[in-house]
C-alpha cells in the first residue's frame, strides 16, 4: 500500500505543472550540448551550431501540451525583447506530422516574434534527455547547457529576465 501511495505521488508530481508564475530554473553548467538537427518553417535542415554566439533559450513543446500553450506568449515576448541582441529563443515543436500544425498555433495564440521550428521525430527531446514538455535548456554563447527548467514559466517575468541578462552580461557582447 505504502508502495502504491509512494508511485501515485510521484506521477501526480510529473503530470500536475507547476503555476505559469514559477520561475524553478535550475543551474547545470556549463556542460556540452549534443549536435542537434531540427527543421525551420521551410523544412530546411538547422542545427543548434547556426546559433552559436547567441545566448539561446531553447523551448521543447508541442501543440497540444496545455503547459506550453500557456508558457509560449512569454517566450513570444522575450523574443521581442532580447531577440537580435544577443539571444535567441527557439520554441521547438515535437509535434509529429505537418509543419501546418504548428504554424496554426501560433496563428492561434499570436506568436510573431518566434520562428517556426520542428523535429517531428522527437531526436532533440531524446538527445536533450527531456523528461516531459515543456523543458528549456539556456545554452551560453560558447554553446554549453548552463541551466534548465521544467515545465511551464513566465520567460518575461523579473526573475526570469534577470537570469537572461546576468547571462548574456556574463557571455560578453555578440561577435
Amino acid at each position: 500500500m505504502r508502495f502504491r501511495l509512494l508511485r501515485l505521488a510521484a506521477l501526480a508530481a510529473l503530470i500536475i505543472p507547476l503555476p505559469a508564475a514559477a520561475f524553478n530554473f535550475a543551474p547545470t553548467g556549463p556542460k556540452p550540448v549534443p549536435e542537434l538537427t531540427f527543421f525551420d518553417a521551410d523544412g530546411k535542415q538547422v542545427t543548434l551550431a547556426d546559433f552559436r554566439g547567441e545566448v539561446v533559450v531553447l523551448n521543447l513543446w508541442a501543440t497540444w501540451c496545455a503547459p506550453c500553450r500557456r508558457e509560449m506568449p512569454s517566450l513570444d515576448r522575450l523574443q521581442a525583447k532580447y531577440g537580435g541582441d544577443g539571444l535567441e529563443v527557439i520554441a521547438l515543436s515535437l509535434d509529429r506530422g505537418d509543419i501546418a500544425k504548428v504554424r496554426a498555433f501560433f496563428d492561434e495564440l499570436a506568436i510573431s516574434n518566434l520562428a517556426v521550428y520542428q523535429d517531428p521525430k522527437g531526436n532533440v527531446g531524446r538527445e536533450m534527455a527531456a523528461p516531459g514538455l515543456p523543458t528549456t535548456v539556456v545554452i551560453d554563447r560558447a554553446g554549453q547547457e548552463v541551466g534548465r527548467l521544467l515545465g511551464p514559466a513566465e520567460w518575461d517575468s523579473a526573475e526570469a529576465l534577470a537570469m537572461i541578462e546576468a547571462l548574456m552580461k556574463a557571455s560578453g557582447s555578440n561577435g
